[in-house]
């Protein structure tokens, strides 16, 4: 693939010199947000309406169209899990609320100008493998027949898959429908994690669908490891990981596990006392950085690692990379409708979530009306810090003079007085690098990037600057 020549000092990322000392004064016990503005701003007024007007303002721009499909379904609640999921056994389960998708999108396409190419497509969930081949070929011809699908061949489609509910006849079915990248849980190869999580899956499952995804030709493949799941220690993770690392997936994301029992019903299954300590966790991610540096992998930031010829390595490098509600993309998502129980919408300048309990969504359809729980029409301000965030994120870099011309803000440094106060301390602490109005983050922030992306969040106070524990 062609590098241009303004990206050519775009070098790869040095290993982060480690300190430990300053990782676990910066470590977080949130997860990272999706999006900015943040979930938890969203307001309750938010409606119908609200995304109805935003779909109509947003055909003037023209932008490509992107749709977000969530499907709760999973035959087996994994302990970990902080989606919003349904446990059935029987696929045939899913039929009504396929027909409550079907109806959302006829609810939505009514505003839509749906001559808008559909460029990008994410099957998520729950799992989406659950569904029956049929099943899948239904909803695909809904999604075409309301929308219009891509047939070219710079589509992003993409499907999210449980090696225990997928075959190599699945793979073959879902490129038939159009599917061109894959990404894959795995989460731990340990079985004694595996069974303290409640996700028995053997190694042979996902190395099967590897070598076929790779005989089939699918445009990139992802694994999801998840590191601090209990019974885990470094040496078993080091283990994890050198199994994975010789299965060659083009890209790899190393999630934190956030152990939050109030709020997800089925983590309350999991031994707290089985969680690896602070320590150790550290340690797992050392290991985790360093083996897969040692591999050839670049970390581009936050959880996700790639081959250095995949495409969102090479779209860092060039300064391209996108960030959307499922993470980092090769290129821009324009539009993102959000379909299914739970779905964010970012459409236009809005924010729009469909309702987290399944009763309400299905109530909110059969009354023929789009389900819109909450929501938020982005301010001025918002649209500001969300590029700021954005691109703090994906360059691991940030040109203030660049953002202020782009806004027309004469003062930038002024404009981002506080969000500046508050990362000098993570400049102190080598996390971050500032020359002028230029932002630079280090390789050991980049491992805390989230919070150094928080200092620009203006609905929630940033961490505390971190104070020297004794010792350090």
């Amino acid at each position: 693939m062609h590098v241009s020549a303004t990206s050519a000092h775009r070098e790869m990322p040095a290993p982060p010199v480690w300190d430990d000392a300053v990782l676990r004064r910066y470590g977080s016990d949130a997860e990272p947000s999706p999006c900015y503005p943040p979930p938890h701003a969203f307001r309750d007024g938010f409606g119908e309406q609200d995304l109805q007007a935003a779909l109509t303002r947003s055909n003037a721009d023209h932008r490509p169209l992107s749709l977000y499909v969530h499907l709760p379904f999973c035959r087996k609640l994994c302990f970990y899990c902080n989606r919003v999921t349904v446990a059935s056994k029987v696929s045939r389960h899913a039929d009504p609320y396929i027909s409550r998708l079907d109806r959302e999108m006829v609810l939505a396409r009514r505003h839509l100008d749906t001559r808008r190419e559909v460029t990008q497509l994410y099957w998520g969930g729950g799992t989406p493998t659950f569904l029956s081949l049929d099943q899948m070929s239904d909803l695909i011809d809904r999604l075409d027949a309301r929308f219009g699908l891509s047939g070219s061949r710079d589509r992003d489609y993409a499907i999210e898959i449980d090696p225990r509910e997928a075959d190599v006849f699945t793979l073959r079915h879902l490129q038939a429908l159009g599917f061109n990248r894959l990404s894959l849980g795995v989460q731990d190869l340990d079985p004694r994690v595996q069974r303290a999580v409640n996700r028995v899956q053997p190694r042979i499952l996902t190395e099967a669908l590897i070598d076929e995804a790779d005989r089939l030709g699918f445009r990139s493949l992802n694994l999801d490891l998840i590191a601090g799941l209990p019974c885990q220690t470094r040496d078993s993770f080091a283990a994890t990981l050198e199994q994975v690392i010789a299965m060659a997936p083009p890209r790899l994301r190393v999630i934190d596990y956030v152990h939050q029992p109030a709020h997800y019903a089925t983590q309350r299954h999991i031994q707290a006392a089985e969680l690896p300590s602070t320590e150790e966790k550290l340690a797992i991610l050392h290991t985790t950085v360093a083996q897969l540096s040692a591999a050839g992998y670049v970390h581009l930031g936050l959880d996700q690692f790639a081959r250095p010829d995949d495409c969102l390595a090479v779209a860092q490098r060039q300064g391209m990379l996108a960030r959307d509600l499922q993470g980092y993309r090769c290129h821009p998502t324009g539009d993102l409708l959000g379909l299914g129980v739970s779905a964010i919408s970012c459409i236009d300048d809005v924010y729009a979530q469909n309702p987290l309990e399944l009763a309400a969504y299905e109530a909110a359809l059969d009354a023929s009306h789009l389900p819109v729980a909450r929501g938020l029409r982005l301010t001025f301000d918002d649209r500001v810090r969300r590029h700021a965030t954005e691109r703090l994120l994906c360059d691991m870099a940030l040109d203030l003079d660049a953002l202020g011309e782009r806004f027309g803000l004469e003062d930038v440094s002024h404009y981002f007085a506080t969000p500046l106060h508050r990362l000098e301390a993570a400049e102190r602490d080598g996390l971050l690098e500032r020359h002028g109005n230029r932002l630079t983050v280090t390789p050991l922030g980049r491992l805390r990037v989230d919070l150094l992306a928080r200092a620009f969040d203006a609905y929630r106070p940033a961490p505390a600057p971190p104070t020297s524990a004794p010792g350090d």
